[in-house]
């Protein structure tokens, strides 16, 4: 296991929500090997310490925030704790996120559409708003929002879900223009179906992994690190002149 060393976010902080698993934790430790002190948040705490313990016993700096992102309180509180612990905010990738019910608009709850909204996208906002309050007293950041391929185009039966990314789509823009000539860059991540713990908890089986893979021309489902690796570079000070865009990670889903 390699020791993690200075890199190129040496003496910056990072935020990931939705840290405890699948994207979320490729790019959490990915930040680490970059050499920043990375502040994991989930609502997940067992899997979300496991994370830090992994950061740490690379010789890597880190702490767990416990935090629902559908809360807004629960968003001004990760930032709050990130900048007691640290002193600053530099990134955020805001990655917490859900698959919700699956049906028709017709026949979609009520229920079912406020939860994924609230937890897929008014939790983007929530997120932004708190971080950018930082991110300002401390000259500027990047922030990196997780939307989808399906930001993009629809999927039938998951009208929440499609609506939510596309609205994440949005506000990245808007965040883009409004933060661009104040040192912020914010830039969101379209990844397509991905082998994370999101697919597998639904009680997909191999079989419909193989069905998922085939709509995809380059044949095979994405890694939690191929997203991970974007990510990473959009926070960078290599994606200098990137801001409000939209970057798929899709192998050639959306091309079709």
């Amino acid at each position: 296991m390699a020791v993690y060393t200075e890199n190129q976010f040496t003496g910056k902080v990072a935020l990931v929500t939705g840290a405890s698993s699948g994207i979320g934790k490729a790019t959490a430790l990915q930040y680490a090997r970059e050499g920043a002190k990375v502040v994991v948040s989930d609502v997940n705490e067992a899997e979300g310490n496991e994370v830090v313990e992994i950061i740490q016993s690379n010789g890597g700096e880190a702490i767990f925030v416990k935090a629902d992102v559908a809360n807004p309180e629960d968003c001004a509180h990760m930032v709050s704790k990130a900048v007691a612990a640290y002193g600053r905010l530099d990134i955020a990738f805001n990655n917490a996120g859900i698959g919700g019910e699956t049906n028709p608009i017709g026949d979609m709850s009520i229920e079912a559409w406020n939860k994924v909204i609230a937890v897929n996208l008014s939790s983007v906002f929530y997120c932004m708003k708190y971080q950018i309050q930082q991110m300002l007293q401390n000259g500027g950041g990047a922030i990196i929002n997780n939307s989808s391929i399906l930001g993009q185009v629809g999927f039938a039966n998951s009208a929440a879900y499609v609506a939510a990314k596309h609205g994440v789509v949005g506000l990245t823009k808007n965040g883009g223009l409004e933060y661009a000539a104040k040192g912020i860059r914010v830039n969101a991540v379209g990844p397509a179906f991905i082998k994370t713990p999101l697919l597998t908890d639904a009680g997909m089986d191999e079989d419909t992994f193989h069905i998922l893979a085939g709509l995809h021309p380059i044949g095979r489902l994405g890694k939690p690190e191929e997203v991970a690796e974007l990510v990473v570079w959009l926070s960078s000070d290599k994606a200098s002149f990137v801001t409000g865009a939209y970057y798929a990670v899709d192998g050639a889903y959306l091309a079709q």
